[in-house]
């Protein structure tokens, strides 16, 4: 997938056509002192950045993998067993995807996910739907959210134990047809 961004001083004219001007912090101030004086307290700025998400792999082929463990980096040993499986299944390597873990970031919406990976499948283990601001899907089976397609599953450890989520989830991962 091409990335959106440009630096090219032709396109970017052609989306921001405004005038911008630089205004210096005492201006600011001033200009929130003539605020106050005429509408009262002015609300304070609300911060929308996303976090610097910390993941593993390379993300190559924008595929991002949730994991949900308070406990761990990733999950407990079988856990991890069951990525790689699950991983080699369907032909992936560190390159092709980011591996996070959700727990370290409670807050963020599935947007914001989006905004940074740019993510065209998203693997969910222990994070619900709801987790990411979406509204309920089933487990194991593949869904889409705009152009991306999302599998939600149990935490690594408890699909690790379920012999029937595991199977279901098997044939959700063939129809992606990665």
């Amino acid at each position: 997938m091409l990335s959106q961004l440009t630096t090219d001083e032709q396109a970017l004219r052609l989306f921001f056509t405004d005038d911008i001007y630089l205004v210096t912090e005492p201006e600011v101030q001033q200009n929130r002192e003539v605020q106050e004086e005429t509408m009262g307290e002015v609300p304070k700025e609300v911060k929308t950045a996303a976090p610097a998400f910390k993941f593993l792999g390379n993300n190559k082929r924008n595929i991002l993998i949730l994991v949900n463990d308070q406990e761990n980096d990733v999950s407990d040993e079988k856990g991890r067993e069951l990525l790689r499986k699950i991983v080699k299944s369907v032909n992936l390597t560190a390159n092709d995807f980011a591996l996070m873990n959700y727990a370290h970031y409670t807050d963020a919406s599935f947007a914001q996910l989006q905004d940074h990976f740019s993510s065209v499948i998203v693997f969910a283990f222990g994070v619900s739907p709801r987790h990411l601001s979406l509204s309920d899907h089933p487990e194991n089976t593949v869904v889409t959210e705009g152009e991306v397609k999302l599998i939600f599953s149990a935490e690594l450890r408890k699909l690790e134990e379920d012999q029937n989520g595991k199977k279901v989830l098997w044939g959700s991962l063939k129809q992606l047809g990665i």
